[in-house]
């Protein structure tokens, strides 16, 4: 079990509290709103209501001994990077920060927040990709533009050699397949000549470029 604080008790922040809470973890809520951290007091392992501008008040928290402090101030700009300042001045070493606009981020990357996070532009992108690519349940950015996506087999789909299936729409570009779930079986490392069948899940990796040209072809 991991110890974590939230500095921000706003939507975003206290739906972060919770799942933390759901997740095993000791979770510290900081607000300096009494109504954000008294609506939370009973589930949080710990709660404060704080001026997070202030340092000292910082340091009474023992943030320190957190695995990471999360900041999800993101309206008032000089409270969140004066957190942000007063947090590196205690020794918090893992800060993670939410920001709501460019200058935020610029700001807050200047001052070594390790993770910058833009929840509506994420969830944004998230829900765009989910339009495009229905067949996609989820996906993660590996960075330098490489991916690894869940996909579901559709009926379209099922029937097809798994091998002669992620060879469509590549030229000089591949997909692989890391694993295929069937039901409560696991098949990993994938045979080539496994044939697919409908509701199988597959974990597939690769650039971009070769998953969207894959794309098409898995609905």
């Amino acid at each position: 079990m991991a110890q974590f604080a939230v500095i921000g008790l706003g939507r975003f922040g206290a739906r972060t509290c919770l799942e933390l809470l759901n997740l095993g973890h000791a979770v510290i809520g900081v607000d300096s709103d009494a109504k954000a951290v008294d609506a939370l007091a009973d589930d949080l392992t710990h709660s404060a209501i704080a001026d997070v501008t202030d340092e000292r008040a910082l340091k009474e928290l023992n943030l320190a001994d957190c695995d990471a402090v999360l900041v999800s101030i993101g309206e008032d700009l000089e409270a969140s990077l004066m957190c942000v300042l007063h947090l590196k001045g205690i020794g918090v070493e893992e800060i993670w920060a939410k920001a709501t606009s460019k200058a935020h981020h610029v700001i807050l990357s200047k001052l070594g927040v390790k993770r910058i996070i833009h929840p509506e532009e994420e969830m944004g992108i998230r829900v765009a990709q989910a339009l495009n690519y229905p067949m996609v349940r989820e996906y993660i950015s590996l960075g330098h533009n490489i991916y690894v996506v869940e996909v579901e087999v559709t009926e379209q789909v099922a029937g097809q050699k798994l091998s002669e299936l992620l060879k469509k729409g590549q030229k000089d570009t591949s997909v692989n397949a890391l694993l295929v779930k069937r039901r409560d079986e696991i098949h990993a490392p994938v045979p080539n000549d496994m044939l697919l069948e409908e509701k199988d899940t597959l974990v597939l990796s690769g650039n971009l470029k070769a998953l969207k040209n894959l794309a098409p072809h898995l609905a």
